[in-house]
């Protein structure tokens, strides 16, 4: 129980210290990496021994994403008027992420096992485990990279959209959501519930284009790369 006490406190604070600075670097979510896991280290706990005191946060997770659907009802209206550009830049978001991931980390040098972990990063956790385990990669790196890929989206996503000029919500949104899965959707959420709303929206989207199309981009860039 003493590590779900000290996770509550410690997002808590880090809540508190975003609010405070209001700085995109300091993300309540990159806080609390930076902040648990030395501690675990240091400790020497077992990661499974921290995520069995942790499991009733993770049932909320279940609630959590229900709730998503409720923004995404308030803004019926605009999704079927621009179903078309939605559709299009969700798949255009896709298919590019794999490619652009993907063809960097053949071009360092990376193997085709750690690029196939590589390559659905901008999805949600369980889709990008389950096809980097359909095509050969390691569901574990996978897990890993959705979670580096949320928090650089959460990070830097609207300090670009500044730097770019972007102001239209659908068009936030949408990358967000795209790129970002979870987490942008969650920082999307804070800045503007409709933002929050096509985040969500694109976060499930591209998650079917990605199981679906992953299988067949992978041997294609693999072949470009004389794989």
């Amino acid at each position: 129980m003493i590590w779900l006490i000290t996770t509550l406190i410690v997002f808590y604070l880090a809540r508190l210290i975003s609010k405070r600075l209001q700085h995109p670097i300091v993300n309540p979510l990159l806080i609390c990496l930076v902040i648990i896991i030395p501690l675990l280290l240091w400790l020497n706990v077992p990661y499974t021994e921290y995520m069995a005191q942790n499991k009733w946060l993770n049932y909320l997770l279940e609630p959590a994403v229900v709730a998503l659907a409720f923004p995404l009802y308030e803004q019926l209206s605009q999704i079927r008027q621009k179903w078309k550009v939605i559709l299009s830049a969700c798949l255009v978001g896709s298919l590019l992420s794999m490619i652009v991931g993907a063809s960097i980390a053949l071009s360092m040098g990376a193997s085709p096992e750690l690029t196939a972990s590589i390559l659905p990063k901008s999805v949600t956790t369980p889709i990008a485990m389950a096809v980097a385990d359909q095509i050969g990669g390691v569901p574990a790196i996978a897990a890993i990279m959705v979670i580096i890929a949320g928090l650089f989206g959460a990070v830097f996503g609207y300090p670009l959209f500044k730097l770019f000029g972007i102001h239209a919500p659908i068009a936030k949104g949408l990358t967000m959501g795209t790129v970002s899965h979870a987490l942008g959707t969650a920082k999307a959420a804070e800045e503007n519930h409709q933002e929050g709303a096509f985040s969500s929206l694109a976060l499930v989207i591209c998650g079917i284009f990605t199981s679906i199309l992953a299988p067949i981009v992978y041997p294609i860039i693999l072949m470009m790369f004389g794989y």
